[in-house]
């Protein structure tokens, strides 16, 4: 073996050429960002509003502000009818005193015992009246109020809904002064008749006939609630016949806390209230959502059960 013999090289390894990075794309292609960079996580639209939503997304004090501004339209309202109806409020004073005197004896009579009476009467009377004629524009207010929170689909129903409401109210005031108050007014004054002569104040007669005219008006608003709280998906009509003999009761509650403390008036707006119970469960059947149908393979599978293996 030569000592002086030089050993044999190792092969040299080859240094890896630098890898270039991929030619950026030119023509359309570049100017359309990959979906990585378009969106990185989260997708830009859905962080963005759009027109519609921007519309109906206001704030607290925007709601506040609106809600103060109806208000004050519906209180200018009233008090244009108010003005309005003072200048005749003698006329329809003595239009309703007609149906007390109807049902007086003839040694009965209509006083008053303070000086002021007659004319804070005329005023009360052309109150509560103007608000039974500034009604429709008062609900027209309440519902556009609510009509931002409400889908668009429903928002459609906000001017019928309002003319309804206001047509549901005067029916009930008309309802009560027709039928109810003149019923009341014999009973009450026939049931003391004979032993004393009747002397009725001016204050008493209304005080008695505007509140109830007023809860007749807001008890017949009750299918409105029942058309809203179906289109919401609240009540079904299923629903509002199983809680049938709760709304019983709570009618004859409401008929008492309302009306003037005797039976008979509780009774004369309980009974309608009833009807407008069954009414609602009509309006919530026709406009609320609909049982949906068996499916035909269930009935099917009940039908013709499977032999156990």
């Amino acid at each position: 073996m030569n000592p002086f013999a030089r050993g044999k090289k190792k092969p040299r390894t080859a240094i890896p050429a630098p890898e270039t990075p991929p030619a950026a794309p030119s023509g359309p292609e570049a100017a359309s960002p990959g979906p990585e960079a378009a969106s990185p996580g989260v997708d830009a639209a859905s962080r963005t509003l759009t027109g519609e939503e921007k519309a109906d997304a206001m704030p607290l004090r925007e709601h506040l502000l609106e809600l103060r501004t109806r208000l004050i339209r519906c209180v200018i309202s009233v008090f244009a009818a108010f003005a309005g109806l003072f200048s005749c409020a003698p006329f329809i004073r003595g239009i309703m005193e007609k149906t007390l005197k109807a049902a007086l004896p003839p040694t009965g009579s209509i006083t008053f015992t303070d000086i002021t009476e007659p004319f804070m009467v005329d005023m009360h009377l052309a109150f509560v009246l103007g608000f039974f004629v500034a009604s429709p524009y008062i609900f027209y207010q309440i519902w556009a109020f609510i009509a931002p929170g409400l889908y668009a689909s429903e928002r459609k129903y906000v001017v019928p809904v309002a003319l309804c409401s206001a047509l549901f109210f005067i029916a009930g005031g008309a309802f009560c002064y027709i039928v109810v108050i003149p019923f009341t007014y014999s009973f009450f004054i026939g049931y003391g008749g004979g032993e004393a002569t009747p002397l009725i104040t001016l204050a008493n007669m209304y005080r008695y006939s505007l509140k109830l005219m007023l809860a007749f008006g807001i008890m017949f608003e009750m299918p409105l609630f029942s058309f809203f709280l179906a289109k919401l998906r609240i009540v079904t009509a299923t629903r509002l016949r199983a809680w049938r003999k709760y709304a019983i009761l709570a009618n004859f509650i409401i008929a008492a806390l309302i009306t003037p403390p005797d039976v008979l008036s509780q009774l004369l707006l309980a009974g309608p209230l009833l009807l407008l119970y069954e009414l609602s469960i009509l309006v919530a059947a026709t406009f609320g959502p609909k049982p949906a149908a068996p499916d035909k393979t269930d009935k099917a599978d009940k039908a013709d059960p499977q032999p156990a293996a």
